[in-house]
This record gives structure tokens, sequence and C-alpha cells, in this order.
């Protein structure tokens, strides 16, 4: 039985297997079968002769669990692999702290705080401490917290450590007091949040030998999954729990160490010989998923790291072919080389939709990718997210240009009246509907006339609707006179949205101000592009709202099918597959993200979350990047990313336009001003290192001989900022109104008023 159950591994995994004799570290490259070689250990451990209570297995997601247990009962029957000690670190922990509860001055009965509770018991301390929430904001003051925990930090030596004296720094000396007060607050009420479920295990078993002992003797196999994505406190327990007997397997890959800012710490894989005398180290070298060009090209990228542990991962799978870099002379191109690949591919290969999946560094990148296949129909899920208009930060921004547009709007009223928070609560709100409903009028003529309608109304709250009425108004003024740009950026600036966004750190709060910053490039887009189209009075914000409901009318899409391209950050596609991978943004202040170049350590991760990308990928790997992006209101100029010389050359693929096989743009070399913002993006990030919304800036008309339109004539080549080279194909009118229509390469055919065009003749 035993030699049939060894029999279906390569010989890696059976020496992994195998082995049960002390510590063990097994280094799983991508595709190799690491779910395997866990399921397989975990059956042969049983089939040894050892009961499955006596197996500890911990994992990271409960579906990986499930999965596991299914595979076991397969393998040595359900019965049998019923009683395994299987789920994630918190679920087991939980158990074992239920049971002993009281030692720890707990009830067993005791309430598990979600994210949300925490957060929401965080706010009303800093309430109650009557502190500013802007400069204690909740979600962020709760994540300090979460990650001194799983540093196994607790509050009285917070107040000693170096935490302490960065919050000091950072005009932040009362997180400590918050810190004290929230666990009194939780203890108080019999709770624990989902970090206490690691620190309360680490302290029973610390605190006390004989209940350390009782598990030591109970857990008599331990087993960890992606064990690169443990944390200081996960790691210390599984020492306690194992040190002594060393009957304990790691699994993971430190070139897929990417979680550092949820507390992941790389260190625990990388040192584990140290911490354990005697381990010994099994390396799964096999990819079975991915050609061997992708799995020598990840090669390539990942031996520039010089923190790892070294491995020469292989494939016998075809040969396949190279990795394809696509440089784009903008954004809006590099969406339609995609949205055009992902067609060819599918002629060629007679796959599905759900074969495709387009990977990029932060969520804000969605929206381009979004809208082109919106026009498109091609059908796109988001995974693990919001789609692009459906995130929180886009549609208030949204509801307060819909108010613009239409004051009488009455949902889109109710949404903003008091965001960023005005001093027009709840009741206020209910006064002004009922008001609204008795007089049958809408909510906006209340507010309008408040004294009028509400005689009642106290002063002050009279004072602050005429303070937001005059507001609206203000914006309201200009609709006919500003472009949707120049009014949406001012409706964002003097709101306050963009000061609540900005005034704050957080991996949440960097989120959301990427997403605003990708918002207003996109309406500067729609704005450039109009005019250069010959659209010139469709440029409103009417006009811009419009745009964006017609191409969000499919967000109501009722899912009835799979067959998707999916859209994702590259942190939520590990663990996945697919025969075709976009890897999108290949460009320097993308990725690496400038936030992640300070130290050697960051970009290792940085390259590492690149080597997840590109093993992602089954038959096509496809990399992207572009010369032109918008930021900051104008047109940016980027380099490639640093990442792409780190690729073998011999397996990398350019498709150039000229055919040469080089990046038509490189480090280094010095963009035409004519065309783009001769300084590049990196030089305000080394001045600046957090994105930031910029005033408008209004650039002066470029003169129509320095745009390259004269002596223009059919047949000609040229090279378009925005869609990249194209041929002409018919020229009309003459002076200002002079028009050309342009058959480009990728973005098909555009007709180009040329007075606004930016483009250079090149043949």
């Amino acid at each position: 039985m035993n030699e049939n159950l060894l029999e279906q591994l390569n010989d890696g995994q059976r020496a992994a297997v195998e082995y049960c004799d002390g510590p063990q570290l097994v280094i799983a490259g991508a595709g190799s079968g690491k779910t395997r070689v866990l399921t397989y250990k975990i059956a042969y451990l049983l089939q040894q002769g050892m009961n499955p209570w006596n197996i500890l297995a911990l994992t990271f997601t409960n579906k990986a669990a499930r999965e596991m247990k299914e595979r076991i009962g397969r393998l040595v029957g359900v019965e049998r692999a019923r009683y395994l000690q299987m789920g994630t670190f918190h679920s087991v922990f939980a158990r074992i702290l239920r049971a002993e509860a009281q030692v720890l001055g707990f009830q067993s009965n005791f309430t598990i705080y979600d994210q949300s509770d925490s957060r929401s018991l965080v706010k009303s301390i800093i309430k109650e401490m009557q502190l500013d929430d802007k400069t204690y904001k909740p979600a962020s003051v709760a994540d300090r917290i979460s990650m001194a925990k799983n540093h196994l930090l607790l509050p009285q030596a917070y107040t000693q450590s170096a935490w302490a004296t960065d919050d000091a720094q950072h005009k932040r000396p009362s997180v400590k007091d918050i810190y004290i007060r929230y666990c009194e607050r939780c203890r108080q009420a019999n709770a624990m949040d989902f970090d206490d479920l690691l620190v309360y295990t680490y302290l029973l078993l610390k605190q006390h030998e004989d209940i350390c002992h009782k598990y030591i003797e109970r857990f008599q196999y331990v087993l960890v999954d992606e064990y690169q994505d443990t944390n200081f406190a996960q790691q210390e327990i599984v020492l306690l729990l194992t040190k002594k007997h060393g009957r304990v397997s790691v699994v993971g890959d430190d070139a897929q160490s990417i979680y550092s800012f949820r507390g992941a710490n790389i260190d625990n894989i990388l040192d584990f010989q140290k911490r354990y005398d005697h381990a010994k180290l099994f390396k799964l070298e096999q990819n079975y998923r991915s050609t061997q060009y992708i799995v020598q090209a990840a090669n390539t990228l990942i031996r520039h790291n010089q923190r790892q542990i070294p491995k020469n991962v292989f494939s016998e799978n075809d040969q396949g072919e190279r990795l394809i870099l696509k440089p784009a002379y903008s954004d809006k191109e590099e969406v339609m080389i995609v949205c055009n690949d992902i067609k060819r591919i599918m002629r060629k290969d007679k796959c599905r939709y759900s074969d495709f999946a387009i990977l990029y560094r932060t969520n804000s990148q969605s929206r381009s990718f979004e809208e082109q296949m919106r026009r498109e129909g091609i059908p796109y899920r988001i995974y693990g997210g919001l789609s692009f208009y459906q995130r929180k930060e886009i549609k208030d921004v949204i509801a307060y240009y819909r108010v613009v547009s239409n004051p009488n709007d009455e949902e889109a009223l109710k949404r903003i009246i008091n965001y960023p928070a005005r001093g027009i609560g709840d009741t206020t709100v209910n006064k002004i509907v009922e008001a609204a409903n008795t007089h049958g009028v809408s909510l906006w003529t209340v507010i309008c006339q408040p004294i009028l309608f509400l005689p009642d109304l106290a002063k002050g709250t009279v004072a602050k609707l005429e303070s937001f009425h005059l507001l609206i108004e203000g914006w309201t003024s200009r609709l006919d006179k500003d472009d949707a740009y120049e009014l949406g950026h001012a409706i964002i600036m003097e709101s306050g949205i963009s000061k609540d966004i900005y005034s704050s750190t957080s991996p949440e709060d960097l989120s959301r101000q990427e997403n605003l910053e990708e918002f207003l490039s996109g309406m500067q887009d729609f704005v450039e592009g109009r005019k250069e189209e010959d659209m010139g009075d469709q440029i409103s914000l009417g006009d811009f709202l419009q745009e964006v409901a017609l191409l969000t009318d499919l967000d109501s899409d009722n899912g009835e099918t799979d067959d998707k391209v999916t859209l994702m950050t590259i942190h939520s596609a590990k663990g996945l597959e697919f025969p075709t991978v976009f890897v999108v943004g290949l460009e320097e202040n993308i990725f690496p993200s400038p936030m992640c170049t300070n130290t050697m350590r960051e970009l290792e991760e940085e390259r590492r979350l690149l080597y997840v990308a590109i093993t992602r990928a089954e038959k096509h790997c496809i990399l992207t990047c572009a010369q032109n992006r918008w930021r900051y209101g104008k047109m940016e100029y980027d380099t490639p990313s640093r990442f792409i010389k780190d690729i073998d050359p011999r397996l990398l693929h350019v498709e150039s336009e000229k055919g040469d096989g080089k990046i038509p743009f490189s480090v280094g070399s010095r963009p035409s001003s004519r065309m783009q913002n001769p300084r590049p993006v990196a030089t305000q990030f080394m001045a600046d290192p957090k994105p930031r919304l910029v005033p408008l800036r209004h650039e002066a008309p470029l003169p129509s001989s320095s745009i390259g339109n004269i002596g223009l004539k059919v047949g000609n080549v040229i090279e378009h900022q925005r869609f990249g080279v194209g041929t002409v194909i018919k020229v009309e009118g003459v002076g200002e109104n002079q028009k050309a229509t342009v058959e480009f390469k990728n973005a098909g055919t555009k007709q180009l008023l040329l007075k606004f065009a930016k483009y250079s003749i090149i043949g």
C-alpha cells in the first residue's frame, strides 16, 4: 500500500514525504506540487500508524485546509481523515484557547472580533480620549496595534519600545495609551481579536509549562503550509510546540514571500535551519505548470536576489515560447495591445476568456483595462476586489459630480452631504427628507431654503446647510465654463475629499490615493482625447458622467458565466495559474513601487513579486510597459522597470515597432520635449516619495509647427503620443480645422484634429 502511494511521486517529492525523523524544510518551487507533498506526507504518516488526532496541519486559508483534507480522505479513507487536526492558524488556536480560556482569565464563550469590530472599538476609544480622529485615524491605529501584536509586542512593552518613539515623532504619542485601553476593553467584553488568537496561544504555551507539555504530547507531528508567509508570532508558537521532539515539517518557497506588509517575515524560512538543529533541507525543483522558457526566465530574474535559498527550478514540459515584452507608447495603447492579444490568442489556441489573467502591481491600474474591455465586449471579473467604479472613494467623488450636475439627485446628495464630515448628521438629514416629502419638493430645495421648510432648525445647523449649499452652487456655476478635468479636480480639492484620503499612509489609504490619482488621470485622458478627436464641445462634467454611466452599465452583470478574463493584483494571484498571463505596467515607480525602493530588502520583495507573476503562466507570459501615462494632470514620461534587465535577454522577445527586438525607449534616454514632460516621474518621487494631488497645470497650447502637422500627407507614418505608430490614410480641411484619419497598428482607425494632436512624422 505504501509503495503504491509513493509511486505517484517524483524522487524529490518522495524523499520529502518519507523523511519523518526530524525537523524538515521543504522548499517548493512554483508549480512543483507543494500541496501534493503535504497531503501525501500526512497520508504516509497515517499509514505508518500515527493517529490522525496526533497530526496538526496549519494552513493560511480554510479553502487550503478543506482541499487537503478531501485529498487525504481519497488516499486513506474519509473516516481516518476526519480526525486530523487541520485548519488555519487562527481556527486551530481558537479551539485551544476555548479549552484553556480560564487559565488566561477569559470565559470559554469569548467573542472573536473581526477587523470591523476592532476598528469600531478603537474609534470609540479615540472619541472617549477626545483625540483628533484625523491625526489618530481608527483604521491606522488598529493596524498599528495589529502589527505590534504580530511581533508579540504587548501593551506595557510597547510603551518603552522604539514603536512608541516612532509614534511620538509622527505626532501620535497617544497610540500606546489607546493600545493599553483597547486590550483592557477587550478583556472586559470577554473578547479576543484575530491577533489575540496568536498572542494568547503564545502566552498560554510560554507561561504554562504543564499546558505546553500537554499540547506537545498531543501534536506529535506538526506540518505548516506556506511557511514563508508566517509572522513572528506564528513562528514562535510552532517553535514552542515542536522544539522538544523536532517532528516538524514546513513547506514553502522563499522566492514567493510577498506579504511583508501583512507582517510576514521571510527570515522565518531563511533561518529555519538555524532555529532547528539538524534540520534537513529538501528541494522540489520540477515545475509541472509552465513551459521551459517561462521557468528559465523566472529563474534568471530571481537569481538577482541575494537573500534566498538557492534552487534550480526546471520543467520537462514543452519548451514553449519566450516571454514577450510589448512596449507601448501610452497606457491607452497598452490596454489595446492586451485586448488585441486576447483575441489573437483565442483564435490561435481555440481557448476561453477564463484562460487569461491580467496582473498589475496596484488595484488602481484596473481602470483603463476595465474601460477598454467593456468597449470591446470582452467579459471580465475583478478577482478579490471591486470593479474600479464600485470602489468607495470613486463612488463618493462621482456622487459629488452627480449633485453638481443635478442637485436634485437624492441618492447622490444623501451620500455626500456629510462626507467629509461637516456636522450635518443623520438627524438633520432625516428632517430634510421628512420636510421634502411633506411639501412635495426635492431635498435640494429644502437645503436651499432651510428656514422656510424647517423653521425650528438650530442656527448652527442652518449655517452648515447654507455653507454646503454655497459650496455646490459655486461648482454648478462653473459647469459651462470648465472642462470635466478642471472642475472635477477642483471638486476633489475643495470638498475635503483629497485632505481626507491623504491624511494617512496605511496600505488601505495608499490604495485609495492611487485610485483617486488614476480616476483623475482618466478624466484628463477623456478631455484631451475628445479634443484631439474633434469632440471638444463634449468635454463637460456632464459628458464625463454620461461616459461613466455607459461604461459601468455592465457592473450590474448577473455573472451567469464564469468564462471571463481575470483582472487582479499580483498579491491576489499567488497560488493561481492561467494558460496566458499579462503582467502590465512594468515601469519604474509602478513596478517596483516607489514606496518599496528604499532598502535592498524591499526591492528584493518587489522582485519576488514579479517572479510570482511570471510563474502564474502555463503557456504564454506577456509583459507590457508604457512610455507615457497621465499622472498628476499631465502626461508623464516613464522608463521601463529595472527588473526587465534582470531577465536573460535570450529568454525575452521584445516586440518593437521597428522590428529590431529593442525597447524603443529605455532608462536614460531623453524623450522629446515636444511629446512628453521631459522630467521623468522618478525625479518627483525623489523629492516627495508620497504621491499627491497637485494643483492644476495649464500648459500652453503647442504651436502647430511643433507638432509636425506641416506637410502631413497620405502615406506618412506617424508616432503618436497615445496611440503609437500609425499610417495616415486621409487628410482634409485647412488651418485650425485640419484633420487626419490615421490607421494605428494597435488602436485602430482614429480621426485627429491636428491642432491638438501630439505626434511626429517618422516615415
